[in-house]
């Protein structure tokens, strides 16, 4: 797969978008994990290029008391694929993930 050329000035302002990108999210965790936003609230946000782009397996081990395994069996029980990302949810899914979660 070739990459595509870019100018200097466009390569630094994707590279400062990325950047913005990974802060936004490393926030979104952070407040997940501290209790400050709850999963239903993300799970209503999966349009927003942040949020849906973000996996879901990342998106529950952000939930407090759940790790890697814990997150993969309730991804597993649930039907999801471990590369699923959250706009690509449906909404029996985010219902079950919801369910299972509460």
């Amino acid at each position: 797969m070739a990459l595509p050329k870019l100018s200097d000035a466009q390569r630094k302002a994707a590279l400062k978008k990325a950047l913005e990108v990974r802060k936004s999210r490393a926030k979104l965790r952070a407040d997940l994990k501290k209790g400050k936003m709850k999963l239903g609230d993300v799970l209503k946000k999966a349009s927003d290029p942040v949020v849906g782009r973000m996996k879901v397996s990342s998106l529950l081990e952000s939930l407090p008391g759940l790790g890697k395994v814990r997150a993969k069996k309730v991804m597993e029980k649930v039907g999801v694929s471990p590369s699923r990302r959250v706009q690509g949810l449906g909404a029996k899914q985010k219902e079950a993930l919801l369910k299972e979660l509460s």
